[in-house]
């Protein structure tokens, strides 16, 4: 493993114009990405290319959803991804533990614990909002050979239709609650933070894109459950890691 820095990292928030650093990096870690979810949603939801999505994958299924069972979706993707998550957890866990324990790792202490809870958060975030929200899966509207009609995110939902709990999506957050691995790395290793990006966000596209195709979410739920990751990483890390007296990153102020 790396050597561990154990000086203050250099990309920390400066004390001096704190508030316009702050605003700085909420802008651009936080607002920019929360408005290019508003209108991706806008496209998705209110544009109706949800359905026009759903509707090329049901066609190329054959006027059903034929990878619903697969084994490829179903078992190694949905399946062995959720064991995947779990598995990177408790190892996050048990380094964590060592940190605890071993002088070498005190560095990791903190960066760890924001990692386990950014995950824990964002998964838990996105679960909650599926119990809440109740919207349907594709698999059970008429529309796609199920038994229910489409009932908007903020449309009154019927009482005879039942509890749904599809948006935002659950398996794709497995994924996407890794997205904290940018702030892991930004504040460890600066240099890796968009590698470890591209890993949580390819993570998270497959498992996405492989519920999609078995008919269980529409690709507005895979934009919101990154949303909802994202903004659980961005929020914690201004908790946890509060500005301190540190030259700026330089990269990090053009990020």
């Amino acid at each position: 493993m790396p050597a561990v820095p154990s000086s203050p990292a250099p990309y920390a928030l400066p004390v001096g114009g704190l508030a316009a650093t702050r605003r700085g990096f909420l802008g651009r870690h936080l607002l920019i990405p929360l408005l290019i979810a508003l209108a991706a949603s806008a496209v998705l939801m209110a544009g109706n290319g949800d359905q026009w999505l759903a509707d090329l994958f049901y066609r190329w299924e054959g006027g059903q959803w034929a990878l619903k069972d697969s084994w490829w979706t179903s078992h190694v993707i949905h399946r062995g991804g959720k064991n995947l998550s779990t598995l990177a957890a408790l190892l996050v866990m048990l380094a964590l533990l060592r940190a605890c324990f071993d002088t070498r790792w005190k560095p990791l202490r903190m960066p760890l614990l924001y990692l386990l809870l950014a995950v824990g958060l964002s998964t838990g975030m996105v679960a909650l909002l599926k119990s809440m929200t109740q919207m349907d899966c594709p698999w059970d509207l008429q529309r796609y050979g199920g038994l229910r009609p489409f009932i908007g995110l903020f449309q009154p939902r019927p009482v005879m239709l039942g509890h749904a709990a599809c948006f935002p999506a659950g398996h794709a957050s497995a994924g996407y609650g890794w997205v904290a691995l940018y702030f892991f790395a930004l504040r460890m290793r600066p240099q890796w933070r968009w590698a470890a990006l591209a890993v949580a966000v390819a993570t998270g596209l497959v498992f996405g894109i492989s519920q999609q195709l078995r008919g269980a979410h529409f690709l507005s739920h895979d934009v919101w459950s990154l949303a909802v990751s994202w903004t659980v990483a961005v929020l914690l890390y201004l908790l946890m890691f509060p500005p301190a007296k540190a030259t700026p990153f330089k990269e990090e102020a053009r990020a």
